[in-house]
């Protein structure tokens, strides 16, 4: 793994104990399901909130294409509340869930419920978000999020015209005055996007073609928890209150997540951005929330990410179904997500870059979304 990214490790990683079956390293061989003991079987699925709208397709997703293989599902929402999660997991348990699918709220938070998993012979397989500090996570599927920060920051330069779309050197020459954001400090994804963001900003700011004229760079300082918006707008209005006077304008945000944005580019509004013949800065995203594609639309967010949850949810049935049958699940990375415990067996989904020049390739033609609802 890139020497950023958390917990790397040194040396070869024996996968064996973890992939000699289908369940968790606590686990017998013997003690595996075998073809068609799991046929009807119930299996629990657990999101963080409905609050985002990328969790509420998740769940239907996965619950759907598990159902229509004739498992039985328990989908249960936390509303991003730890002790919910976890009495969730517990009752799947109690329930005789034969595999859990958890996209954690904290992934630290999880281990007892977890190893108690384990102890009942239940597989965990980590959706989006890897569960850390235990050794029975059996597999994890997600997206390549050190690159979706790398290309969040990529975007930012080429919003900035600092870089052209083919990653040549643009036309401008700086310096512009950007801020940074970054994600739920208990949600493990966030220092790959933050880490990977940084690996291609840094040689501007070192080089003074960036400037983050508030100093804060830290992901400790810029982090908001449990990515929430209302949080997001608040530092915003803070940032242009106690650093943006006399004059000095915000040319570019890194955000990484579309609720943040809207949040962010609410305070810029309110600080009249976008209004007056002053534009909005280059902000960028993840998700592509159909909030923040109408306001790509409409030019005032520049960019997305788009991860289809669609093809993460495919990915993570066919994962679970193998699963249950007594097999190996396909796999594509053995080296990169360690837990803290373990290298988790993973499969990395890509993702697409969104802007206005190309929403409708990316979003419309896919049927992500239609043109109605984009307006």
């Amino acid at each position: 793994m890139r020497s950023v990214r958390f917990a790397t490790v040194a040396g070869t990683v024996v996968l064996a104990v973890a992939l000699a079956g289908c369940g968790s390293s606590t686990k017998k061989v013997d003690e595996q399901p075998q073809a068609g003991d799991n046929a009807g079987a119930l299996v629990g699925v657990t999101m963080p909130t409905r609050s985002s709208e990328r969790w509420i397709h998740d769940g239907d997703n996965v619950k759907r294409a598990l159902e229509k293989l004739g498992y039985k599902v328990d989908l249960q929402y936390a509303e991003n509340d730890i002790p919910t999660q976890v009495n969730q997991i517990e009752n799947q348990i109690t329930k005789g869930a034969k595999l859990l699918i958890i996209a954690s709220i904290n992934g630290k938070a999880l281990t007892n419920q977890v190893d108690q998993a384990a102890a009942n012979h239940i597989p965990v397989i980590s959706y989006d978000r890897l569960i850390l500090n235990s050794p029975n996570v059996d597999y994890y599927a997600t997206f390549d999020n050190f690159k979706i920060g790398v290309q969040q920051a990529t975007s930012l330069l080429v919003g900035l015209k600092l870089l052209k779309a083919d990653g040549t050197p643009g036309e401008a020459k700086g310096p512009f005055n950007i801020e940074l954001f970054a994600g739920s400090p208990d949600d493990n994804n966030s220092s790959y996007f933050f880490n990977g963001a940084m690996s291609v900003l840094q040689p501007y700011i070192d080089k003074g073609t960036l400037v983050v004229k508030s100093g804060q760079k830290d992901f400790d300082t810029i982090a908001i928890l449990r990515w929430d918006p209302a949080t997001a707008q608040r530092r915003m209005e803070d940032l242009l209150t106690s650093t943006y006077k006399g004059g000095a304008k915000v040319d570019g945000v890194l955000s990484p997540y579309d609720g943040l944005s809207i949040g962010i580019l609410s305070a810029l509004k309110s600080s009249g951005y976008g209004t007056g013949g002053q534009p909005y800065p280059i902000v960028t995203g993840q998700d592509a929330e159909l909030a923040s594609v109408k306001s790509i639309v409409k030019g005032e967010q520049y960019s997305t990410i788009y991860k289809d949850t669609r093809k993460l949810a495919d990915v993570t049935v066919k994962m679970a179904d193998v699963v249950l049958k007594g097999g190996k699940p396909e796999v594509n990375n053995t080296t990169d997500y360690n837990n803290g415990k373990k290298v988790v067996p993973s499969n990395l989904l890509d993702f697409v870059v969104v802007d206005k020049n190309n929403y409708k390739s990316a979003l419309i033609d896919t049927g992500a979304y239609t043109q109605a609802q984009v307006g």
